[in-house]
């Protein structure tokens, strides 16, 4: 689904709120989510599932087209884990 996609069900699910007004809303729901991880902090959504940031240390690679090493940096990624409710919706169950 995309984020206008997104948009235009939330704004059909509720009449009374623009198209804009919905737009504000979500952007600042993403907002909120990014700037807490880009803090180290964690997200949870209950029912839904948590978001973090794990760190990776960098290391040597190869490149696999010409099997030269290269050195890649350390970074920081993204984690979702699922909530049980949203693995039983999922899988069917319940």
């Amino acid at each position: 689904m995309l984020r206008s996609e997104l948009v235009t069900r939330i704004a059909e699910d509720y009449p009374h709120m623009t198209i804009t007004e919905v737009e504000n809303i979500i952007e600042a729901f993403f907002g909120a989510i990014a700037g807490q991880l880009n803090c180290g902090g964690r997200v949870e959504l209950r029912g839904f599932g948590a978001f973090s940031v794990r760190a990776y240390e960098g290391r040597n690679g190869r490149n696999p087209r010409s099997g030269e090493n290269v050195s890649v940096p350390p970074k920081r990624r993204i984690y979702f884990k699922p909530g049980k409710a949203m693995l039983e919706r999922l899988n069917g169950i319940g």
